[in-house]
């Protein structure tokens, strides 16, 4: 039986994680509008992307280079919010009575792989970034490409306990 505060805990989280789904969604989808706009319409829209961010020097520098920066923010914008459906999925599907299911463990495994995949490319854009830099461009981004990376390997060990969770809780029901 589960703690009274787990419960509270559980049921505020599964509030929540829809609003910060819809959120993650809002945000990739302005920021892809307004480098559409920034692209096809002014050019000045790149001063003012998306909550202040102002890539107008790249895209004076060079705009094949405005476009791969724009591409990588994108792809790591829409990861997070394709992370954040499956923390939804979770909590819907989650049992606290008996929390180890298979479904479960794959939702986490894959958010996992998920941020491994999003780490390795803020890595890749944090590099490119601090190249652009070096070329004397400004460009006031940070990635957080170690913090991806170590969400992605706790949320590993998570799933290797979750995993072994389900063989324990399989193999006790056997022997009942």
């Amino acid at each position: 039986m589960t703690q009274p505060s787990v419960h509270w805990t559980y049921k505020v989280l599964k509030g929540i994680t829809p609003v910060i789904f819809i959120g993650l969604c809002i945000k990739t989808g302005s920021l892809l509008f307004s480098v559409a706009v920034s692209l096809f319409v002014n050019p000045e829209a790149s001063r003012n992307l998306y909550m202040g961010l102002d890539l107008s020097d790249l895209m004076s520098f060079d705009q094949m280079h405005y476009i791969i920066m724009v591409v990588l923010l994108l792809v790591l914008s829409g990861l997070k919010a394709w992370m954040s459906l499956d923390l939804v999925r979770i909590m819907s599907d989650l049992n606290l009575e008996q929390p180890f299911s298979e479904r479960v463990y794959r939702f986490i495994l894959r958010i996992a792989r998920t941020a491994g995949i999003a780490g390795g490319l803020a890595l890749v854009a944090q590099k490119y970034t601090e190249w652009l830099t070096a070329q004397g461009v400004k460009i006031p981004l940070e990635w957080g490409a170690a913090e991806i990376l170590l969400f992605a390997a706790v949320l590993m060990v998570i799933a290797q306990v979750f995993r072994r969770g389900i063989d324990l809780q399989q193999e006790q029901s056997l022997t009942v």
